[in-house]
């Protein structure tokens, strides 16, 4: 990894004092939110999820709630796009939901920049090269974020991750972040997380895995 000595000394300093302003200035914002999301869902507005962090040590991701708990007739959760919620849908295209994860990265599971931390049931499924996204901090935005999302095969989205990984510096992570703002307010769409395309993403990977590993 390039650069060590930006992430041994200066990125984690970056992260909290960023993360530090950023909950101090967001405030009312994380309030008002706290409050609708609440009345919205009828309970706690936020959602905890294991995921994997540097060196793949699993920690709970925290969000905002955009989904309800809908379940069909056979008691199966019904799809994201219906689950979502109006106020779920509104803080989606703004990212709003994101904003939590600041206290992910005071704590010192997250960074503001680096590769998303997908679902831990996909741990078995990365091949070695692809590993090296876990060797930093997850990130709240990342490469593959600001660089076409969900245009972007997932191939495309680990070599972005492993490039940042191996080429990271404190002028890319501030290009990242301006990149990110720049998407969220032209209103692009740019929701940071990917759960909705995880379940092609299992698919896509088991078979692959279940591939290269038949005897």
């Amino acid at each position: 990894m390039s650069n060590n000595l930006y992430h041994t000394y200066f990125k984690r300093f970056f992260d909290f004092s960023a993360s530090l302003l950023g909950v101090i200035a967001l405030s009312p914002v994380f309030i008002i939110l706290t409050i609708v999301l609440w009345i919205d869902f009828k309970g706690s507005p936020f959602f905890f999820q294991e995921r994997p962090g540097k060196d793949e040590k699993i920690f709970k991701i925290i969000k905002f709630k955009s989904m309800n708990n809908k379940k069909d007739a056979n008691g199966n959760l019904l799809s994201n796009r219906v689950r979502t919620t109006k106020a779920g849908r509104f803080i989606r295209k703004y990212s709003l939901d994101e904003i939590p994860q600041l206290l992910n990265v005071i704590k010192g599971d997250m960074s503001l920049v680096g590769p998303r931390p997908l679902a831990v049931q996909y741990l078995p499924y990365y091949n070695e090269i692809e590993r090296k996204r876990h060797m930093v901090r997850p990130g709240i935005t990342g490469a593959a974020q600001v660089a076409g999302r969900n245009s972007l095969v997932w191939e495309e989205r680990f070599s972005l991750d492993v490039d940042y990984v191996e080429n990271s510096s404190l002028a890319l992570d501030v290009k990242i972040l301006y990149k990110t703002v720049l998407k969220i307010i032209s209103k692009s769409e740019v929701a940071i997380d990917q759960d909705e395309f995880l379940d092609i993403f299992d698919v896509y990977r088991k078979k692959q895995w279940e591939r290269a590993n038949a005897s």
